[in-house]
């Protein structure tokens, strides 16, 4: 096998990332990236607690301290020692230091958050118990400022670490074994985020594809290297320097997984499985047990009861407020429509909504009058799937029109929909009818949920995912569907609309 030195770069990614590789820094144990990545936590959480002592007793933030309750900071030591040492203990609990690449950062400040309150209740509660009453403001200090110094702490280590890893430092060396659909797919997903830290040296498959094939990225096309066959796995491994292996082959594959699986082990590499479309509905199966014999059920692919209500809630509060907030901006877009070409100020649609059932979809006008009449000519011409209804560099849109469609602000009459209930602020795109009588039958299921006016699909990718995929997103929605689930596709909905990213 090939040796590695330890240069400057990666000993930089061991101490940012804890993802050293495993065989060439023998002295590096993994308990030591994270034993310093709890250090520095406790560090900041006293660092934390000592700000939050100036700010109430030396700068009087809150009104002045009465003179028989004014403190030093050593009378709070114990505190902020026990307050540190809580805070990394139940983050390491909870698995917050081997958190996998592809968390989100909001994932981790939410952890973050949970974590430093929970600390800080223990830490009041014993306080009580000890008849300990300080000024109760250092509390409320100490915990905002910790959970703010922690958060910021992560930004800057990812964005530390991207930099390296889009240097190629530290990066984590990935052979694919298949080029199928899945392997395609994996792919273009690993080369098209270099920021993840993962580079793909190859793939190996007993039938590669075609010369002509390639994977496409937002960046450019490339086309990895066929580097063998199945049986030539365990030799391309060590001759690669592979870190980790990732087996995307058809599910009749079982020698060759078996074989593989059987060389990482030998080698100690570590290897994921990519299952099949039988195996990826695992997530969807309720498994309970009646006199021991296990029975296995579908989830539903429904919102339903108290939970639709909460959604429901939501819906009419959020769309109430909007529609206030948005009258006077919408009035001037309303103004330019006009002004810009000849047509109503609204576009009015009949769209397929929830069970079935059909609805006017209200949006501000971005296209010439008549435009639907064009709409399958164009599809053929521009060779698009007819069932995702948008096309790229459409010649119908006018010219506020494409401005609208670039900052989605045609959209914003939807909330009237929303309001009546025709639509949610998440949930699957509206189809119309025409685009549901292509539909196969397991696309269906996307019309058991409210549509919405953004939703899984806007956030990873908008326009630039094909349907099959569209229908996935909406399905996996709708099974794993929650109150939270629904806040975080809104915020991530900001940054997609900011860059505009598959937005025509």
């Amino acid at each position: 096998m090939a040796s590695r030195r330890l240069d400057k770069g990666t000993l930089i990614a061991l101490a940012v990332n804890g993802h050293a590789d495993r065989r060439a820094v023998a002295e590096a144990p993994p308990w030591l990236a994270v034993g310093s990545r709890m250090l520095a936590d406790a560090v900041l959480v006293v660092v934390g607690f000592f700000i939050a002592f100036i700010l109430r007793y030396e700068l009087h933030l809150g009104g002045n301290v009465p003179f028989w309750a004014d403190r030093e900071f050593s009378f709070f030591q114990g505190k902020a020692l026990l307050l540190a040492a809580l805070v990394v203990v139940l983050a390491q609990i909870r698995g917050f230091y081997r958190l996998p690449r592809w968390t989100t950062l909001l994932d981790e400040a939410l952890g973050i958050v949970n974590v430093a309150t929970t600390a800080m209740a223990l830490i009041v509660l014993y306080s009580f118990l000890q008849r300990f009453y300080p000024s109760r403001l250092i509390f409320i200090y100490a915990w905002v400022i910790v959970i703010a110094l922690l958060i910021l702490k992560r930004i800057a280590v990812r964005l530390v670490r991207q930099q390296l890893w889009l240097r190629g430092i530290g990066v984590d060396r990935v052979l694919v074994v298949g080029s199928g659909r899945a392997g395609q797919r994996l792919m273009q997903f690993l080369i098209g985020q270099p920021q993840l830290g993962y580079q793909v040296v190859g793939f190996i498959d007993d039938t590669p594809p075609p010369d002509n094939w390639g994977i496409a990225t937002d960046r450019r096309v490339v086309r990895p290297r066929h580097l063998g066959t199945c049986e030539q796995a365990a030799d391309i491994v060590r001759s690669y320097d592979v870190d980790e292996v990732i087996i995307a082959l058809p599910p009749t594959a079982h020698e060759q997984m078996n074989a593989i699986m059987t060389a990482c082990r030998v080698d100690d590499i570590a290897f994921k499985i990519v299952p099949d479309l039988f195996e990826m509905a695992m997530d969807r199966l309720n498994i309970h047990e009646v006199a021991g014999l296990p029975l296995i059920g579908l989830k539903p692919a429904r919102i339903a009861g108290w939970n639709y209500a909460m959604k429901r809630s939501m819906d009419v509060l959020l769309s109430v407020l909007v529609l206030l907030l948005g009258a006077l901006p919408s009035a001037i877009v309303a103004i330019a429509i006009k002004l810009d070409s000849d047509g109503p100020v609204l576009f009015r649609q009949e769209r397929v909504g929830r069970d079935g059932k059909h609805f006017t979809c209200y949006k501000f006008r971005t296209m010439v009058k008549d435009a639907e009449q064009l709409q399958a000519q164009l599809s053929e011409e521009y060779n698009v799937d007819r069932r995702l209804a948008k096309l790229k560099d459409d010649p119908r849109r006018t010219r506020v029109g494409k401005f609208l469609r670039k900052t989605s602000l045609d959209e914003f009459p939807q909330f009237f929909n929303i309001l009546v209930g025709d639509m949610s602020l998440v949930g699957p795109r509206p189809p119309v009818p025409a685009e549901v009588a292509e539909y196969d039958e397991w696309h269906l299921g996307r019309l058991l949920i409210t549509p919405g006016l953004t939703g899984l699909w806007q956030v990873s990718g908008r326009s630039n995912l094909n349907f099959d995929e569209m229908v996935r997103l909406d399905l996996y929605y709708a099974e794993h569907w929650s109150l939270w689930l629904d806040v975080k596709v809104m915020l991530r909905t900001i940054p997609a609309l900011v860059t505009a990213r598959g937005a025509y």
